[in-house]
């Protein structure tokens, strides 16, 4: 989860401006204008290909106010709807995969929506919503992990933040939501120090906390760790563990390393990291229906400098068995900044900038693993999630 969004002015046009200089690319058309009255109905015989399986948000920008705003793709990949008209820049948002409910935060508030963007609810102040997969709860960050039960309208604090005190630690630990497993047991969520953050399972039910059970003298880190040290959580479709790729620190590494937890004890696997001064790099993860894992991946030279961005190429391997994954394209992602896969692995939606010095953001393509050509989705898009 990308905690900070930095809406790029002035970014549209230069996009624009790279699409019209390729010919590698196919880009979606504008829908035609609704028909004015008397006109005489066109009879369309042919239905545009759904080429998503399912619709597809993003945040994107307002080209008249220059503001982030969510939008949604559906399903055709061309027919899009700007879902939200804040006078602020939207910074964090979900989407309800049970009816398309989004909920957003804007100044520190956060905001419930219909499907459509309408009937515009305040819920509280708080920060990183998470929607439970049924769509009857919302978890976020306000003093602790707080739970809003739709239905009713009622916020409850489940997980207060705690003041620490002891030899090894002392201050606060506040805590955020990131991801529900596939059955809604399960939240995967931050705890987060002056200088550092880690991850636990919150089990809202008996509202009790797993932590991991790492080996001595390893710290595992979650977002804010640098440039592109950002965390990828997977769940597995049965809710007992998920995969990470997450910074982590020892007392002889400091780098990348692609875990995976035991949600019922907190048992960690980790899967080593590359050594003689490079730093192996995993990035948005996938696990597919078969059990095997996708994801980027690329190798870091600790003497290149830290915000050098590693060269990545998508992978698969065995999820239990990631010592030499497949490349799957010899394509250089060295300007990604986020993807987002389909569930069966076949494509994967990225998002490249125009240069390395952008940190967020970009033009979102569908790019095929068969090789077939590329398909631009729209000139701008961060945050990007899969709806119903």
């Amino acid at each position: 989860m990308n905690k900070n969004v930095r809406p790029l002015a002035g970014f549209i046009a230069l996009a624009f401006a790279m699409l019209a200089c390729s010919s590698s690319f196919e880009v979606m058309g504008t829908p035609l204008p609704p028909a004015e009255q008397g006109d005489t109905p066109v009879l369309v015989t042919t239905v545009p290909a759904e080429i998503l399986p399912h619709t597809f948000y993003y945040l994107g920008i307002d080209n008249s106010t220059g503001l982030s705003q969510v939008f949604r793709v559906e399903r055709d990949g061309k027919t899009q709807t700007q879902l939200t008209n804040e006078l602020v820049d939207v910074l964090d948002y979900d989407v309800s995969l049970a009816d398309g409910h989004i909920v957003y935060e804007v100044d520190n508030q956060l905001i419930l929506v219909n499907a459509n963007g309408s009937d515009r609810l305040v819920i509280d102040g708080g920060r990183y919503p998470v929607f439970s997969p049924d769509g009857k709860t919302i978890a976020y960050s306000s003093n602790g992990i707080t739970l809003y039960d739709i239905s009713t309208s009622v916020s409850t604090l489940a997980l207060e933040d705690q003041l620490l005190e002891g030899p090894a630690f002392y201050g606060l630990e506040t805590y955020a939501p990131e991801k529900y497993s596939p059955d809604g047991t399960k939240l995967i969520i931050h705890l987060m120090h002056s200088d550092t953050s880690t991850i636990a399972i919150y089990y809202p039910a008996n509202n009790s906390m797993v932590q991991l059970n790492c080996a001595e003298d390893n710290y595992i880190c979650s977002d804010g760790a640098g440039a592109w040290f950002d965390s990828d959580y997977e769940w597995s479709a049965d809710s007992s563990g998920f995969y990470a790729a997450v910074p982590t620190a020892t007392s002889t590494y400091a780098g990348e390393s692609l875990l995976r937890v035991d949600a019922t004890t907190g048992a960690v696997t980790t899967f080593a990291p590359a050594g003689n001064g490079m730093i192996e790099r995993h990035k948005e993860l996938c696990l597919a229906p078969n059990g095997e894992l996708y994801f980027f991946f690329g190798t870091y030279d600790v003497n290149s400098g830290l915000f050098d961005a590693p060269t990545l190429n998508p992978v698969r391997s065995e999820s239990d068995d990631m010592t030499d994954p497949a490349i799957l394209m010899n394509e250089n992602f060295v300007l990604m900044k986020e993807a987002l896969w389909s569930s069966d692995a076949s494509f994967v939606i990225v998002t490249y900038a125009p240069m390395q010095d952008v940190y967020e953001g970009g033009q979102a393509e569908i790019v095929y693993l068969d090789g077939k050509p590329n398909i631009v989705l729209t000139t701008f898009a961060q945050q990007m999630k899969w709806g119903p």
